[in-house]
């Protein structure tokens, strides 16, 4: 199947505007079987989807190595992308490395857990405050240098670290939450990525299961969600308020919330790509349906009454969490 596909920044790479974040597939949100995973990944290459995005920190290594089955004899059809930077410690919050050191073997231990020669996209999963950014980000350009990476991209990065990041070797991408939930930071980096030519990839389209109108009580909230304080108390049912209004608006334009959701997240630029996560073939296929929306501004513009810029009650990640992002 063809799917409609963006370019990555000033990169080479082309990718299918939405693609498959495989968080998930480590656990995250609930048990993963790992030859459904596998599976899960061959359909989506199967539907057209050719994006796919890992990190060493996803089951600490256990995401890569399940990826890389999948993609045996397929390599060649997709765009690889994995990240580095956090650091494991047993019984606490984890660390974060950035230095040259960690970079280089961070992408030694990827690209084996993987069992390929080179990463397409490879991040920095956090930023690193104890390191200069400049530093980082020279690391990661000898990989360029030696094949063994063909582009740079960094998640959860502000504006001014992006852009000294873009002085030392080009960024492809900037990968950030985004989705009708999260605005306000996002599209700040936005301004940033779009006037430097860097695409933006949006992680958690689907504001982490709420946008798709299948949590609709407190008792559906389990995992990793129920740390969230978008997800706790007072905070969950003002969301549902919101999300419920989508709801009625994805009714009306006969899609589902979560096609929606995602087609309003790809109407707001052609440098703007998707990775919404799921174990599940149905909700794949329901994903990329997404595909199919087209949203015309009076649309656009009542789901941004629907759902106002910071109106979303609870910071997305817990307290630890936030002092990692967006730096």
């Amino acid at each position: 199947m063809a799917l409609p596909h963006r370019r990555l920044g000033g990169s080479a790479l082309r990718v299918s505007a939405v693609g498959l974040g495989c968080m998930s597939l480590s656990g995250v949100y609930g048990a993963a079987d790992d030859a459904a995973s596998e599976a899960l990944i061959r359909h989506a290459i199967d539907q057209g989807v050719d994006h796919f995005d890992s990190s060493d920190m996803y089951g600490w290594g256990h995401n890569e190595r399940v990826l890389g089955r999948a993609l045996k004899g397929r390599r060649d059809q997709v765009v690889l992308a994995t990240k580095f930077g956090q650091t494991q410690r047993e019984g606490g919050p984890n660390g974060v490395d950035g230095s040259p050191a960690h970079v280089a073997a961070a992408c030694e231990a990827s690209l084996t857990r993987l069992g390929v020669e080179v990463i397409d996209l490879y991040y920095q999963h956090r930023v690193d405050p104890a390191v200069p950014i400049e530093e980082t980000v020279g690391a990661m350009a000898r990989l360029v240098a030696q094949g063994k990476v063909r582009a740079l991209g960094l998640s959860e990065a502000r504006p001014e670290t992006i852009r000294r990041a873009h002085a030392v070797h080009p960024i492809a991408a900037v990968q950030t939450e985004y989705s009708l939930l999260y605005r306000a930071e996002a599209e700040e980096t936005r301004a940033t990525t779009r006037a430097l030519g860097i695409s933006y990839v949006a992680y958690a389209p689907l504001g982490r299961g709420l946008l798709t109108g299948t949590l609709r009580t407190p008792g559906d909230i389990d995992g990793r969600r129920a740390a969230h304080p978008r997800f706790q108390g007072e905070n969950f049912l003002h969301n549902r308020a919101l999300v419920a209004q989508m709801e009625a608006l994805a009714a009306a334009r006969g899609c589902t919330p979560a096609q929606i959701a995602l087609a309003w997240v790809l109407a707001q630029g052609e440098d703007v790509v998707a990775i919404p996560g799921t174990r599940r073939a149905d909700r794949l296929d329901e994903n990329l349906g997404a595909l199919g929306v087209a949203l015309s501004q009076a649309d656009l513009a009542a789901l941004d009454t629907a759902i106002p810029k910071g109106a979303v009650a609870g910071t997305r990640y817990p307290a630890g969490g936030m002092a990692g992002v967006y730096l």
